[in-house]
């Protein structure tokens, strides 16, 4: 299992920790999302079929594109 810290700097309120929670969560192979305002980062835990691209791909897909 990898865990993972992206920084995010679109994330602004509850809703989009919700919505990166609910969209990153329902991938195969992640098991844990945590998403915070304050820091604007995502914490994700994951194992394959996930992957790093596929997850970046749907954070972007999202609106919430990891920062370079």
């Amino acid at each position: 299992m990898q865990t993972v810290t992206y920084n995010i700097p679109n994330i602004s309120c509850d809703h989009c920790v919700h919505t990166i929670k609910m969209e990153v969560g329902d991938l195969d192979g992640v098991t844990n999302v945590e998403a915070d305002v304050s820091t604007r980062q995502a914490t994700i835990s994951f194992d394959t079929p996930a992957t790093e691209d596929v997850i970046k791909n749907v954070l972007a897909e999202i609106n919430y594109p990891v920062a370079a």
